[in-house]
């Protein structure tokens, strides 16, 4: 893996860079042959709250995880154990189509463990709501989302006709995803 890592509000020391590649490379062990990714890590610090974001692009597999925490090793640590449970979440996921077809996994190494075994079950829809999409802003579909105290809320764009989602983000602000054109 190829590492790029980057500071904001904090420089990037020797062992700090040791200490991310020391970890991530333990990811290694989830894989017949090591990826040739490049792994993007962005550390920061805002008022004494160290950042970690991990992006590792894949083919077919995008790993990406972030963790704040007062300690940088820690949330290092933090992050690398979400990036081992989307991982293993994967490799389930992946394991079990190829098993129903009768296909081996090449992909992955590590045999499935008890967690990886309870995981297949916690993938289950257990309740579906229907509702009518009013065509409105983005900003009303905020006020409504906020209204009912969920995190998001699915609406009709009024201007363009699509689908749109508003969501809160872990700032506290707005984020609004739209379809590509």
């Amino acid at each position: 893996m190829n590492y790029n890592i980057r500071g904001k509000n904090i420089e990037v020391t020797k062992p700090i860079r040791e200490y991310v590649e020391k970890k991530i490379s333990k990811l290694n062990k989830y894989f017949d042959t090591p990826p040739t990714s490049d792994v993007h890590v962005n550390l920061s610090v805002y008022n004494d709250e160290q950042k970690i974001e991990v992006t590792i692009p894949m083919p077919n597999l995008l790993l990406r995880a972030e963790e704040q925490h007062a300690d940088l090793y820690a949330a290092i640590d933090l992050v690398v154990d979400k990036l081992e449970r989307q991982i293993r979440k994967h490799k389930t996921k992946v394991n079990r189509k190829f098993r129903q077809k009768g296909i081996r996994d090449f992909i992955f190494t590590e045999p499935e463990t008890e967690e990886e075994k309870n995981d297949k079950d916690k993938i289950e829809i257990v309740r579906v709501k229907r509702f009518d999409l009013k065509p409105m802003d983005s900003e009303e579909a905020v006020l409504q989302m906020d209204m009912l105290g969920h995190n998001f809320f699915v609406f009709t764009n009024a201007e363009t006709n699509d689908i749109n989602v508003v969501y809160k983000r872990k700032d506290g602000k707005y984020g609004l995803i739209e379809p590509n054109r």
